[in-house]
């Protein structure tokens, strides 16, 4: 069975991956998998000592369900090695679903995955400066989380939408549970019959 695969690294935004992963798990009873650059333990914004399940040279590609990069810091001082590139193009080509959210939006711009495609991040401004090369503003979209053609993106503010997106992209659940979760988790509307 294909896993999700989900990409940490040394002061990764652990919040944004709470309801996603979480979800994937309960709802789509789907295993997921941690990737590092090293097996070395990182430790996420919140203080989360985490050890790599795998290095990113070591997945393979036909077992991904879904790749998954959160925000942090990394993503506003350094450049994605071309190894992490070269992977998500290849996912992409392969019509496997990358997703991002918060800064790691940045990352599919310096990959030039967003090309052509709806996006969004933390703002339009946002991806301007932290993405030189970035020149698709046409396809930017001014929502917290949005996706097309398998390339799911969203705003750091945005990860109850982003985790929406990531479920109907799966297709986990009906969409009366998904809308349910939605109205929960966004609108703290519980189902009636509970």
């Amino acid at each position: 069975m294909k896993k999700a695969y989900v990409l940490i690294f040394e002061g990764y935004a652990d919040w944004e991956l709470g309801n996603v992963l979480s979800e994937l798990r309960r709802l789509g009873k789907i295993e997921v998998v941690s990737v590092g650059f090293t097996q070395n333990n990182v430790l996420s914004m919140g203080g989360l000592k985490v050890i790599p399940d795998i290095i990113i040279s070591q997945v393979p590609l036909e077992d991904v369900l879904i790749f998954i990069i959160p925000g942090g810091y990394l993503w506003e001082e350094e450049n994605p090695s071309d190894e992490l590139k070269t992977f998500l193009n290849q996912l992409v080509e392969s019509e496997i679903p990358v997703a991002a959210i918060c800064a790691g939006t940045t990352v599919l711009g310096k990959a030039n995955i967003l090309q052509g495609k709806r996006h969004t991040s933390n703002s339009q401004k946002y991806l301007t400066k932290m993405v030189p090369d970035y020149k698709d503003s046409a396809n930017y979209i001014d929502k917290l989380s949005t996706r097309d053609r398998h390339v799911i993106t969203a705003s750091g503010l945005g990860s109850v939408e982003f985790t929406r997106e990531i479920l109907e992209e799966l297709n986990i659940a009906s969409p009366e549970i998904r809308k349910i979760w939605f109205d929960a988790f966004k609108h703290g509307q519980y189902p009636e019959n509970t």
